[in-house]
Order: structure tokens, then sequence, then C-alpha cells
């Protein structure tokens, strides 16, 4: 009996514990700033490149890559929380095609920022990285350089009222072989 009474002391003192780490997160979660809506455009995540003049040929492949997921941090800005930084770092996973020329390619992608109705696109960001494949290398995943946007607060304007998406950047017979193809 002496024993359980300990065991159930102990419980409770542990679910004290944790009640009192609770509070604490629960604090600095109430003061992170929120994130816009960041989203993968579903027609930019793909890009299958063929050598010029070349289409559908698996041996004039150049190169296939995807975007594979992003890290994304927001703060708020000012002293009166006036303004929201975000800062937006893609995942690229990048397959060589035997088509490819050399050990590198250039990967060109972009960031958009648009308001929650899509009525206006209030900014656009393009990047290009570099991928560099070592000897015998054909796959390979690589961070994208970290895009950086800032968007005002206040007056009803909430970090949700704003979309970010990303994407890779394509030609027009690229992007409609992805709309032919369909999402992967």
């Amino acid at each position: 009996m002496a024993r359980s009474s300990m065991g159930v002391a102990a419980l409770a003192g542990l679910a004290l514990l944790a009640g009192c780490g609770g509070n604490q997160s629960l604090t600095s979660a109430a003061s992170q700033a929120p994130c816009p809506r960041i989203v993968i455009l579903a027609d930019g995540a793909d890009l299958t490149r063929f050598r010029a003049g070349a289409s559908g040929d698996l041996t004039a492949l150049t190169a296939d890559a995807r975007i594979a997921g992003f890290q994304a941090n927001c703060d708020f800005a000012g002293r009166d929380r006036s303004a929201l930084d975000v800062r937006v770092t893609p995942r690229f996973e990048v397959e060589r095609g035997p088509a490819a020329e050399g050990r590198t390619l250039e990967l060109p992608w972009f960031v958009a920022l648009s308001d929650a109705g899509d009525a206006a696109l209030l900014d656009r960001q393009a990047f290009t990285s570099r991928v560099t494949f070592g000897p015998n290398v054909v796959r390979t995943t690589i961070q994208g350089q970290t895009a950086r946007l800032s968007m005002p607060l206040g007056q009803g304007v909430r970090a949700v009222d704003y979309t970010v998406r990303i994407s890779l950047q394509l030609t027009p017979e690229e992007l409609a072989l992805n709309r032919a193809r369909g999402p992967r």
C-alpha cells in the first residue's frame, strides 16, 4: 500500500511539472509570429528538361528535378509588430539525365507573394540554384537560397491574408508536360 501511494504521489508530481512546462510553451507559442499560407505550386513542382530540339525521349533527358519541401520561418518586424518577415528555403531533389553535359546545372525557381484572394501579386523573387554532381553521382538533394519576404500587418490585415507560392521556373513546353502528366 505504501508503495502504491508513493507511486501516485510521484505521478501527481510529474503531472504538475508537465503542467508547468506546458504553460511555458503556450506562452512561447502565443508570442511566435504566425506564417502566411506557404504552398508549392502544383504545376511548377517538377521540372523535366530535355536536350534542345528533343522532346519526350528519355535518352535526351538532361535533368529531372522536383521541389521536395521547404523550411519557413516567420518573425514580427518592428516593435509595433506592424509587419511580418518571412524566410522560405526550398529543398530540391535533382537527377542528372543521360544527355546532360557537364557536372553542373542551373535550377531556376521563384517565390511569389499574393493577397488572400489572389487578386494582386505583391512580390515575386526569382532565383537560380547551382547543382553540382560528383563523379558517378546522378542524384542529389540541395537547398536553395533563402527567399526573404516582408508584408505589412495591422488594420484588419493578418498573416493568413497572404499566400506564398514556391515554384520551379518552367518553359511553356515544360509546363505543358507537367499539366499533361499531372502531379507526381
